[in-house]
């Protein structure tokens, strides 16, 4: 899990610094998706009761990370939307996606 992790870091950071617009926003989203697999590797696979009080009340899994993780998914698929939106909205009004065309410099 941590090898799946660390390629998903290496992916998304290597798109994050390419020139495409599109392939940024690809790279945004792999590498929230490793910070998932990081929280979900981070948390363990535990096994007991479900988080009700009870007779099983001192073995309990703590829903706390799942919690996160849905929380972040959330998140990222809202950012990337919207990111996707902006991407479309730029490439219809300037008619590239080029970073440093859109920056208005000059590319040799």
């Amino acid at each position: 899990m941590s090898i799946a992790v660390g390629v998903l870091f290496t992916v998304g950071v290597y798109l994050i610094l390419s020139k495409s617009l599109l392939r940024i926003i690809l790279g945004t989203s792999l590498l929230t998706h490793g910070v998932h697999m990081l929280l979900m590797t981070m948390s363990r696979l535990k096994t007991g009761a479900a988080p009700l009080l009870g007779h099983k009340a001192e073995s309990y899994v703590d829903p706390l990370p799942q919690a996160l993780i849905l929380t972040s998914i959330v998140i990222s698929f809202g950012v990337t939307s919207l990111f996707l939106v902006l991407a479309y909205k730029s490439y219809k009004k300037l008619k590239t996606d080029d970073m440093e065309a859109l920056r208005g410099e000059e590319h040799e």
